[in-house]
């Protein structure tokens, strides 16, 4: 038997994790200590945003990571990434247009991220770019990388990144359908009202970073799990864990959140503190 080895690297440079965050609503998830940190919330009401748990739970995870560790706003840029969109928003307006109802113009799917963005730079002073992002490809992946590009601005200290999901009703599922048919990918199965977000809060590796996350140089490709369903936010949900985890434990953790996909390391402590002198040293 042979085992086949990943040699994928995205991070130029080691990054660090100033803070973790995620909210789930509406999966039914059973509140218990295994699932503490992923109980569902109630939502967060968000003057101007109806309907959708798209912005409230990306403003309630970036408010989490933003309040834990205040910054310089002129110094922060957000990027968001979202396979689909707030897809409550387009299904209730592809509803209400197919029934011969009046097009209500708070009902625009496009403009969602960009406002949420745009509402949580205002609540917390940030002037730095912000991006929105809609990848087929994996979103932890994407998001560290344009967190490594942004960060190589010197006027630039921190940036958030932040994933959302949402469930939906048969169009959402027939997207899916057509996404996942050539690549034999699972179609999702959230509940139509159900919705996820995760965010994490990166600057360069140092003191006020006590974990740190690297490109993996080499992984075993046969210690991966099944692919999930395209545009899954589930690797970011599996970052923060491993963040929570190595704050509480130290050590270091092997991240792969995609099968034949770019893998990273996660180290805290001293291990991280050693990583930053090393990179310093090149």
């Amino acid at each position: 038997m042979t085992t086949e080895k990943i040699e994928k690297t995205v991070l130029r440079s080691p990054l660090g994790i100033l803070a973790t965050a995620t909210a789930t609503h509406g999966t039914g998830q059973p509140e218990s200590e295994a699932n503490a940190d992923n109980t569902d919330i109630p939502l967060p009401r968000l003057p101007g945003f109806v309907e959708s748990a798209f912005s409230p739970l990306a403003y309630e995870v970036s408010r989490q990571c933003l309040t834990e560790r205040p910054g310089d706003g002129a110094r922060t840029a957000v990027a968001l990434a979202t396979l689909m969109g707030d897809t409550t928003t387009a299904d209730l307006a592809s509803r209400r247009m197919v029934s011969g109802r009046v097009h209500n113009p708070l009902l625009f799917m496009q403009a969602t991220a960009n406002a949420v963005l745009g509402y949580t730079s205002q609540e917390f002073g940030i002037t730095g770019q912000t991006f929105s992002l809609s990848t087929l490809d994996d979103p932890v992946a994407e998001l560290l990388a344009m967190a490594d590009l942004l960060l190589e601005d010197p006027e630039l200290d921190r940036v958030l990144v932040l994933g959302v999901e949402l469930g939906g009703g048969e169009r959402l599922a027939a997207a899916y359908r057509e996404l996942a048919a050539d690549s034999g990918r699972p179609v999702p199965d959230l509940p139509a009202t159900a919705g996820l977000a995760a965010a994490v809060l990166l600057g360069r590796p140092g003191g006020e970073a006590p974990v740190s996350v690297r490109s993996a140089e080499a992984y075993d490709a046969d210690d991966t799990g099944a692919a999930g369903h395209p545009g899954s936010i589930q690797g970011l949900f599996d970052l923060a864990a491993a963040h929570r985890r190595l704050l509480r434990d130290g050590g270091s953790h092997l991240l792969v959140t995609e099968p034949r996909s770019p893998a990273f390391i996660l180290t805290a402590g001293a291990e991280a503190r050693n990583e930053t002198e090393n990179h310093a040293h090149q």
